[in-house]
C-alpha cells in the first residue's frame, strides 16, 4: 500500500493545471498554454509511453486541458508552438546547433508533438 507521504507522480498533472490557471491570470493565455501543453503535457505523454500509470492518467489530463482552453485557443496555440518548432529546425539547417544535431531526438519530439495534437483535437477521448 502506498504511503500518503509518497509522491504520486502520475497525478502531478492536477497541480500543473492549477499552476497554468494562475499563469493565465498573471501572464496570459500563451504563457499558460506553453507551460501546461508545450512543456508539461509533452513530457507527460512521453512518460506515458513507458509507464502504465501515466498512460492511464493521460486522458484525464487531456480532458482537463480541453476544459481550460477552447478548441479555437488550442488550435491557435498549437499552430504557434509548431511554427516555432519548425523554425528552430530550419534555423538549425543554416547554423550548427548541437541540440538539433541528433535527428532521432528531433524526430521523437515531432512524434510526441503530433500525438499531443491528436489528443487535444480528438472528438472523443477514451481508454482501451
Amino acid at each position: 500500500m502506498e504511503r500518503t507521504s509518497e509522491r504520486r507522480w502520475h497525478e502531478v498533472w492536477r497541480e500543473q493545471c492549477e499552476a497554468a490557471k494562475s499563469i493565465r491570470l498573471q501572464y496570459g493565455i500563451a504563457s499558460a498554454f506553453d507551460y501546461v501543453v508545450g512543456e508539461k503535457l509533452l513530457t507527460f505523454a512521453e512518460a506515458a509511453g513507458e509507464h502504465p500509470e501515466f498512460a492511464r492518467a493521460l486522458p484525464q489530463f487531456v480532458s482537463e486541458l480541453r476544459r481550460m482552453f477552447t478548441p479555437e485557443e488550442i488550435d491557435e496555440h498549437l499552430a504557434r508552438i509548431e511554427s516555432a518548432r519548425l523554425q528552430r529546425v530550419m534555423d538549425a539547417m543554416d547554423v550548427y546547433d548541437p541540440e538539433l544535431d541528433d535527428l532521432a531526438a528531433s524526430d521523437a519530439e515531432a512524434q510526441h508533438f503530433e500525438f499531443v495534437k491528436e489528443l487535444l483535437a480528438a472528438p472523443v477521448l477514451g481508454t482501451s
